[in-house]
């Protein structure tokens, strides 16, 4: 009897350490999604998100490529910014910066850490992960399992009838042109973006949240960034492979790049990715998706993402896409396929997320910069002051005058 006693005491004591632990998670999860945009700091946060939340794995690859080491740069001591000499110092510690890494030719020129950051640490991309979905978009175009990015999504997606997506073509979802309804205002507790982020916080499904948005503009004519245009790429890609995004993208992607660290995917209670930007990985695991990308598609003598695709995905190919069309917007710069094009005489673009995650590419420089922040300021306020994204940009041109 001693013994039959003895073991339902471990029982209950295993259960309720269990359960503790269950809702210590919950709790950690509702916490932090409360205090995005607050002002709060976040760099302890945004390097252990899959201690939080539900991820899917994405193994780092058997043989991980290694990018060279070449002569060490120092940063510039300033940059100047709407004509005023910014610290770069000063600027890194306000954007709560934790990784800094330049690579020019395919070799470490520069690499730094802060805060929480570290060359094994795990960072929180935001809207870095749209980069990844675009490629893994062009693959599975290459592949035939998308005929034409000139069909509809719902010839993929039929869950998506009667909704802003119906009868959409794909490549206006991949410009952001899908025509749909969205206030993507952070600062905003009762905006669609913080709405949409709570059912990571809360529980739900993301796909079936993208089937109750209404269309506001004919599609294919005006650029407004929705994450929920990411979120239907997402599902067009489940369905039109049979396949979860993590499992189609280590394959395709995370396997064949050589990463050197597990990534992962924030999941929602359905096991479909947060591919808006629920994508964790470490400064240089992300470097690797911009030195793909300067290199065309191809990575190690094998063409990963076909030419052609890269070369459209960063080169805005209507009007409405321009750097140009947004001349009185706070953040005037053009659109491809999931990535920004800024105004350039040195054709730039990058992938860029909230907080300040940025991969930024300069191909006629054959530099590649990732930069990974925490920046608690960002989106407390509607002033540019509050973004920072334009100002990131003269730094790294700053990084890329002292080469």
């Amino acid at each position: 009897m001693k013994k039959v006693i003895l073991g339902c005491l471990a029982f209950v004591v295993v259960a309720a350490a269990g359960a503790g632990l269950y809702f210590k998670r919950e709790i950690d999860r509702a916490s932090f999604a409360a205090s995005l945009f607050s002002g709060a700091e976040q760099y302890e946060n945004f390097n252990r998100m899959a201690d939080m939340f539900p991820v899917g794995t994405m193994p780092a690859a058997a043989t991980p490529f290694q990018f060279g080491e070449g002569e060490s740069i120092e940063l510039p001591g300033t940059f100047t910014y709407k004509g005023k000499e910014v610290s770069t110092e000063t600027f890194l510690s306000e954007t709560d910066t934790s990784a800094l890494l330049v690579i020019q030719n395919g070799e470490v020129r520069l690499e730094r850490y802060m805060l929480t950051g570290g060359r094994d640490v795990n960072w929180m991309s935001m809207s870095v992960a749209k980069s990844f979905v675009s490629a893994a978009i062009g693959i599975a175009v290459e592949e035939g399992h998308i005929k034409s990015i000139e069909e509809p999504v719902t010839a993929y997606a039929p869950s998506l009838a009667g909704s802003a997506y119906d009868g959409v073509r794909i490549k206006d979802i991949l410009q952001m042109s899908s025509g749909a309804a969205w206030n993507e205002d952070y600062s905003d507790p009762d905006s669609d973006i913080n709405k949409f982020g709570e059912i990571l916080a809360l529980g739900g499904s993301l796909n079936e949240f993208a089937a109750t948005l209404k269309r506001e503009r004919e599609p294919g004519t005006y650029n407004h960034y929705n994450s929920t245009d990411t979120q239907v790429l997402g599902l067009l890609l489940t369905r039109a492979t049979g396949r979860t995004v993590t499992d189609y993208m280590t394959e395709k992607l995370w396997t064949p790049l050589g990463m050197e660290s597990d990534g992962y995917w924030l999941i929602d209670s359905e096991n479909m990715e947060m591919v808006f930007g629920g994508l964790n990985a470490t400064a240089r695991d992300y470097a690797k998706l911009g030195e793909l990308y300067r290199l065309g598609g191809k990575w190690n003598g094998e063409q990963i993402v076909p030419a052609d695709w890269v070369s459209a995905s960063v080169t805005p190919d209507a009007p409405h896409l321009t750097p140009e069309a947004k001349a009185d917007d706070p953040f005037p710069v053009g659109y491809g396929y999931q990535w920004w094009v800024p105004a350039s005489t040195e054709g730039e673009y990058s992938a860029i997320g909230v907080y300040n995650q940025f991969i930024y590419v300069n191909p006629t420089r054959n530099l590649v910069i990732v930069k990974l922040s925490a920046n608690s300021d960002y989106a407390t306020s509607l002033d540019e002051s509050a973004y920072r994204e334009m100002e990131t940009f003269e730094m790294f041109r700053a990084i890329a005058d002292q080469l």
